[in-house]
């Protein structure tokens, strides 16, 4: 059974804010949430996820859509490695590709080179061609989402930087994880050398319908941002991969891993 592919359009998002501009920390500080939407510059796949000082920085733009409920059809349906194009604006034809989704009202993170970026403006048109969702994986046991089928073969032969339990998943659980990524509850000292385009597994973790713990499940996923100072949030995974834990064998392979990259991605900085 074949899947099939849509053309979906997004705009690139513009930051926002209410009158005042302050979070607070876990330690009760207020912050100012730089780099969470939009355009982000000099945030880069392979990026430790702990290297800014930004608050959920994703490499790349935000795509959102002003009509509510095609922005969450965008969300939804768009995969990792999909194609994007730019429709409008100074950098009309250039090619990037999806990275992932974070939650909210919905957002999808786009990557584009360096030159692109710096040519782009909140509200340029893109052209995401969504393709993957409802793909089925060649183990009928386990269960593949947001991912681009072709991109499969190259990411399961990669292992993981590292296996987590499902109590350190904070923002996101209980949500449909077609839509939404989960935020890792973790710090610098818990996964030693975290980056953006690393896999992680997470176990006892049911994704399948809405994310949720479930003893012997296992979900493995893509880190698309950065860490966050906010309470029970941190750095981004959106899932790819669930099934019994038996099923989802990992090569667990620390320093050694080497996440997605432009290269898997198709494109160079």
């Amino acid at each position: 059974m074949k899947t099939v592919a849509m053309n979906l359009s997004g705009v690139v998002e513009t930051p926002t804010m209410p009158s005042s501009p302050y979070l607070i920390d876990v330690d009760g500080h207020p912050y100012v949430p730089v780099g969470t939407a939009g355009i982000v510059l000099g945030v880069h796949l392979g990026d430790g996820v702990f290297a800014h000082d930004a608050d959920h920085a994703a490499p790349g733009v935000t795509l959102e859509h002003r009509d509510q409920a095609a922005r969450h059809a965008l969300t939804a349906f768009a995969c990792l490695g999909n194609e994007a194009v730019v429709h409008g604006g100074a950098a009309a034809g250039a090619r990037g590709r999806v990275l992932g989704k974070r939650g909210e009202q919905g957002r999808v993170i786009v990557v584009f080179p360096d030159d692109v970026l710096r040519l782009l403006l909140p509200g340029d048109p893109i052209l995401v061609r969504a393709h993957g969702q409802g793909a089925v994986h060649p183990s009928a046991e386990v269960t593949m989402m947001n991912i681009e089928p072709l991109l499969l073969d190259r990411l399961t032969a990669a292992g993981v930087r590292a296996v987590v339990p499902s109590a350190v998943v904070g923002n996101g659980i209980g949500r449909p994880a077609q839509m939404w990524d989960l935020d890792l509850q973790i710090g610098p000292e818990d996964i030693p050398g975290l980056k953006l385009g690393d896999l992680v597994a997470v176990d006892d973790l049911d994704v399948r319908h809405n994310a949720g713990y479930r003893r012997g499940r296992r979900t493995v996923g893509v880190i698309v941002h950065g860490a966050s100072p906010l309470p029970g949030h941190g750095p981004g995974l959106m899932p790819i991969l669930c099934g019994p834990r038996e099923s989802l064998s990992v090569d667990i392979q620390g320093d050694q891993h080497r996440g997605i990259g432009s290269d898997d991605l198709e494109f160079r900085p």
